[in-house]
């Protein structure tokens, strides 16, 4: 494999144990890449959710390796929310992560549910067909009034990167494939996609349409030798190396994506006064206190009589915490 670095002499200081993301492009193709090793922040994603079943903790990695990678591609201030809907045991598995690749995860679960380790997709999500898939891209910069944008499918597929690869050609007419492992400690991912062609030539290389389906095959053919154990045992640089030994591949500056829960104390305030004073002040006459634990990492939010009031006697935005956290005493 011979390989060229853009920015080389760009450096980032960052621990041995980081997550990495590897950008790279196919030189005389028609196809880009991205290698992810998010282990380290799947493992703390993990530390506020040590009850997942097995089969859920897989799902939700591939998940959290599936957003850094296609957060990654996006060029534009903001969040990716990648959701699936479920009509099963799995209620919802949401993934946030924002333009400096920075994630936080959960699962809601039908609390009766009995879960088995190699239990599937639509096993868990798509029991009656009624499934859904949904992609919220969401400005950091949005103006007053201004609404995300949301691509919402049907659950099309019987794992994770089969419905991604789904969305992305129903929804954004991106050719894409993805390879996806994850476990108790790692989460790992390959995508690859198939650069657009415009007047005669691909965002890569000036190539004919056929030679650019003919190249974007070839990469998808040597993707496909890559196994799932062979993903969650082996690393980054060993891996471009043993698929793409005979490519020429130009590399890019790597990425460090991390653990960050967005939620604050202003936050869980919005999201109060969306629930309306009425709710808030029966759970006051109830218990005395509004409690609110954050879904994601788990922060638990206390409220008196006396922030409740200041709360509701402020006029501030409402802004949606998702999924919403448990509000209780």
């Amino acid at each position: 494999m011979t390989t060229s670095t853009d920015n080389p002499t760009t450096t980032q200081i960052v621990g041995a144990d980081a997550d990495t993301l590897q950008k790279f492009i196919f030189d005389n193709a028609a196809v880009r890449g991205e290698f992810v090793d998010i282990s380290a922040t799947w493992r703390e994603v993990l530390s506020h959710h040590q009850d997942y079943p097995r089969a859920v903790k897989k799902l939700l990695g591939e998940m959290v390796a599936a957003a850094a990678l296609l957060s990654a591609n996006l060029k534009f201030n903001g969040s990716i929310i990648m959701q699936i809907h479920g009509d099963g045991p799995v209620r919802l598995l949401v993934v946030e992560c924002d333009g400096e690749l920075r994630l936080r995860a959960t699962a809601k679960l039908d609390p009766e549910a009995v879960i088995a380790d190699d239990a599937l997709l639509p096993a868990m999500l798509n029991v009656n067909g009624k499934g859904r898939f949904i992609i919220t891209l969401d400005p950091a910069d949005k103006m007053p009034g201004q609404q995300a944008y949301q691509g919402i499918v049907p659950l099309d597929g019987d794992d994770v990167a089969t419905v991604i690869e789904n969305y992305m050609l129903r929804s954004e007419q991106l050719d894409t494939k993805l390879w996806l492992a994850a476990d108790d400690g790692v989460s790992r991912g390959l995508l690859l996609q198939k650069l657009p062609y415009h007047g005669g030539k691909t965002e890569a290389a000036p190539l004919s349409q056929d030679e650019a389906l003919e190249t974007w095959n070839r990469a998808v053919i040597l993707g496909s030798t890559l196994k799932e154990q062979e993903l969650l045992e082996t690393g980054i640089e060993v891996l471009m190396q043993r698929l793409f030994w005979e490519e020429t591949i130009r590399v890019f500056d790597p990425l460090h994506p991390s653990f960050n829960c967005s939620c604050t104390r202003d936050k869980v305030g919005n999201m109060l006064k969306m629930l309306g004073q009425p709710e808030v002040d029966g759970v006051l006459a109830e218990f005395g206190t509004v409690g609110v634990n954050c879904d994601f990492c788990g922060q638990h939010y206390e409220y008196d009589k006396v922030d409740c009031a200041q709360l509701f006697a402020i006029d501030v935005p409402a802004e949606v915490l998702i999924p919403l956290g448990d509000v209780k005493h």
